[in-house]
């Protein structure tokens, strides 16, 4: 490792500072950073009111990540990671955003702040307005509110003129009567952050084991033999992750870290729950890393299976009863070339070997993964292939076994359950229209890809969001900027101030709505919600706080508000005012709608609440077309780095989750003050004739006319593999194309975006060192147009 620290200040960010990067994660500078953030912003009371509830089955839900709770009887009191307690800080916060605030800023002043400084004014206490040629957001009540909603929706030439993102934060009951909402309106345009995330597990499993959903859960964690972690930072995307690691470890399971980055969860965790993660030196994680090129996972996960078949090493037992394909696949991977692994990959054959017996030799291995694999052209390829991995090995329907997408939020996976999906399947939109007599569109809808490229186009003229900052979340940020501006309406329903209310329609409305830490009464009532994490357990949120301000609504109240000023007595089979007083009303409907909810209502209010059912897991049975899971052949892929260029991975600090900046500080990485680095290996550094702390600019390459340049970043000398890059979303998303995106799923593709780099003031590119070196050894001269994948069969 040869970063080293800056010699002084950076100018455009005057407190960065950089250190070497941390080998533990955790310990006690996590519950002091914790403690630090919750008592500035919250105080004492409500730190103690929240945390201690905080993923407690008589508490509230994590809004953060979406890794599963441990059975009610085995949660530590404090069952939260240090990014839960900044999620649960940056929500409870005391400080308010009021109508004042908004008449001092106007929206163009507003838009010269940063993020971080954004978040930081506080809950949004009003709903506010920004008219037709306005400068300001202004007050309105709320019927004023829904009645501009519903004057402009009724409007409309078609329904499919609006577009109704969902983020993962919604809760079940949320989520279900705004996808009723949008069904009943005449469309499926139902984009959500899935599409941007964890799309391509979505299609993969789906086509391979018939439910877009893991099969493992948190018990198959503990007793695994062995864990293979592709794609993935648990450490910072899903800390309490680390706890399950520890306890698998400390029964003997073997660890495999894939990742292009050494990070410093998967090295060595010091658990503050336990003294040795205290005054010891925790437990060590992975037991080996192959620090993977990046877009080279579908060429390991062939390389793997190679071995795998030679050595006989697969459950034909298992295969002949459960799968089809095998033969056809294994005749492919037979045929690999592992020179052309060892070149893709950047790894030698050995290191391969060595995963390869480690995996051989478990007889129970869970395979994860997150968006290090699911944001590439190949990526539903790659994940495919893992499922091979897992279906010759037998590791579904087994203790201690199977596959687990590791969700990012916290009910991502939830919305999706409840209908959230542009391409609903009949079987939903018939249960649809049994339960509310109305008949559902057919047609599918717009994802969140194709809902930027419709309002850019103009066919997509309102745009509304139920949380989320959609501007900061998608890629091609001026591209989304500029196409959020050409709409008659955008809706944010949101808790706090960020990027997409600046990016605003002809009219633009912000509804203040609370928050998972806050109460929910009505008509002296407590309401609850429910949401459902990456292993399929749904259960029960309840708040704890008064909420941030008295004209605050729940998501459900907005949701059935709008509906009902928008579609009034349209459908008779649908009481929206109902479903709004009383959430209980909508779980009735989900029962009846939702496969695997009977009795919802009771089961989901238990302590840890219920299992959704999945059978590949249960009973090792598959819903695919043929009955069967399904062992695929892909061909060998990996993106084309023209020479000189490098391939760069968008992903969070340690201070962030998703769009939401807590701070500036990504210790593990030894990045303080500051978030526009590049992390580069030393040799790429001096292919561009660049050293440690210099400034550069980064210029994505595509083809199109469009310049995609984002400006000052530090240079930072780091372990990552020759011709690799990563640096911060969404200071980089503005680099990552529009038109690029994985095959089947339209996945942008974040975590391969080909880049060159320059200095300021000097033409883009022009760094660019013309040696033979160049930054890769599986490159070819494109002449900058779009880098096309290569393919081996």
């Amino acid at each position: 490792m040869d970063a080293s620290t800056t010699d002084g200040p950076d100018p455009r960010e005057p407190g960065l500072e950089v250190h070497e990067p941390k080998s533990a994660a955790a310990g006690v500078t996590a519950v002091a950073v914790s403690v630090r953030r919750s008592l500035k912003a919250m105080g004492v009371k409500r730190t103690a009111q929240t945390l201690l509830k905080l993923n407690h089955a008589d508490g509230f839900d994590c809004m953060s990540c979406a890794w599963p709770d441990p059975d009610p009887e085995h949660r530590h009191t404090a069952e939260f990671c240090e990014n839960g307690a900044k999620a649960v800080a940056e929500e409870a916060t005391t400080d308010r955003l009021t109508p004042a605030f908004f008449a001092r800023h106007s929206i163009a002043e507003l838009d010269t702040h940063d993020e971080l400084w954004l978040g930081h004014q506080g809950r949004i206490t009003h709903p506010v307005v920004k008219r037709p040629g306005g400068t300001h957001y202004e007050p309105i009540d709320w019927a004023d509110a829904y009645r501009l909603i519903a004057d402009t929706l009724n409007g409309l030439e078609s329904p499919d003129e609006a577009a109704f993102y969902t983020s993962g934060r919604a809760s079940n009951e949320a989520a279900f009567a705004y996808q009723l909402f949008v069904r009943a309106l005449g469309t499926n345009n139902l984009p959500d952050c899935s599409n941007m995330c964890h799309e391509s597990t979505s299609v993969a499993l789906v086509e391979t084991i018939g439910i877009g959903k893991g099969s493992i859960s948190l018990n198959d964690v503990y007793h695994a033999k062995c864990i293979v972690i592709a794609g993935q930072n648990p450490g910072t995307n899903h800390p309490r992750m680390l706890q399950a690691l520890e306890t698998a470890k400390l029964r003997g399971a073997k660890i495999i870290a894939i990742n292009p980055l050494r990070e410093a969860g998967l090295v060595n965790f010091r658990n503050p729950q336990k003294p040795r993660g205290v005054i010891g030196k925790g437990i060590d994680i992975a037991d080996l890393h192959l620090p993977v090129r990046v877009n080279g996972d579908l060429a390991l996960f062939q390389g793997i299976g190679s071995l795998l078949v030679e050595w006989d090493a697969v459950d034909h037992e298992f295969m002949a009863t459960h799968t089809r394909g095998y033969e056809a696949w294994a005749e492919h991977v037979r045929q690999v070339d592992w020179s052309r692994i060892e070149e893709i990959t950047g790894l030698t054959r050995a290191q391969i070997t060595e995963a390869a017996e480690m995996i051989r030799d478990s007889d129970a291995t869970v395979w994860c993964w997150a968006m290090g694999l699911t944001q590439h052209r190949n990526a539903v390829a790659t994940i495919k292939e893992v499922t091979n991995l897992a279906l010759v090995r037998g590791d579904i329907g087994k203790k201690g076994a199977g596959l687990c997408p590791v969700r990012g939020h916290s009910n991502v996976q939830g919305d999706r359950t409840m209908g959230i999906w542009e391409r609903s399947p009949d079987t939903f939109l018939d249960a649809l229209h049994d339960e509310f007599g109305f008949e559902p569109p057919r047609e599918h809808g717009l994802d969140t890809v194709r809902t930027i490229q419709g309002m850019r186009d103009g066919t997509v003229k309102v745009f509304m969001g139920l949380g989320g900052n959609f501007v900061h979340a998608a890629p091609d940020t001026e591209v989304t900027l500029e196409a959020m501006r050409r709409t008659r309406l955008t809706v944010q329903v949101s808790t706090k101030l960020n990027r997409s209310h600046l990016a605003c329609g002809e009219t633009a409305l912000i509804l203040p709505t609370k928050g998972r830490t806050e109460k929910d009464v009505h008509d002296g009532i407590e309401q609850f919600v429910t949401v459902e994490d990456s292993m399929s357990s749904v259960h029960a949120s309840r708040g704890v706080l008064e909420p941030a301000s008295p004209f605050l609504r729940s998501e459900v109240q907005i949701v059935t508000g709008i509906a009902r000023a928008t579609l009034g007595d349209r459908h008779a089979g649908i009481d929206w005012a109902a479903m709004g007083r009383d959430y209980s009303v909508i779980r009735r409907h989900i029962a009846n709608v939702v496969p695997g909810c009977a009795d919802y209502e009771a089961r989901v209010d238990r302590p840890g609440g219920f299992t959704m059912p999945h059978p590949p897991r249960d009973s090792r049975t598959f819903t695919t077309e043929s009955g069967l899971g399904e062992i695929s052949v892909s061909p060998m892929d990996v993106v084309q780095v023209p020479e000189g260029h490098l391939v760069l991975q968008t992903l969070r600090s340690h201070d962030q989750f998703n769009t939401t900046i807590y701070g500036l500080s990504d210790r593990y990485r030894g990045v303080e003050g500051g978030r526009r680095v590049i992390f580069l290996h030393p040799d790429d550094l001096t292919m561009f004739g660049l050293s440690d702390g210099d400034m550069v600019d980064i210029t994505s390459v595509w083809d199109d006319d469009r310049d995609r340049t984002v400006r000052g970043f530090r240079c930072i000398a780091y372990e990552t593999p020759r011709g690799c890059a990563a640096a911060y979303y969404p200071e980089t998303n503005p680099l990552v194309p529009l038109d690029s995106t994985a095959e089947a799923s339209n996945c942008p593709t974040s975590k391969s975006v080909i880049i060159t780099l320059s200095r300021p003031g000097e033409p883009e590119g022009s760094s660019s060192s013309t040696t033979t070196s160049g930054s890769s050894n599986i490159s070819e001269d494109t002449g900058g147009r779009h880098p096309q994948p290569l393919h081996q069969s």
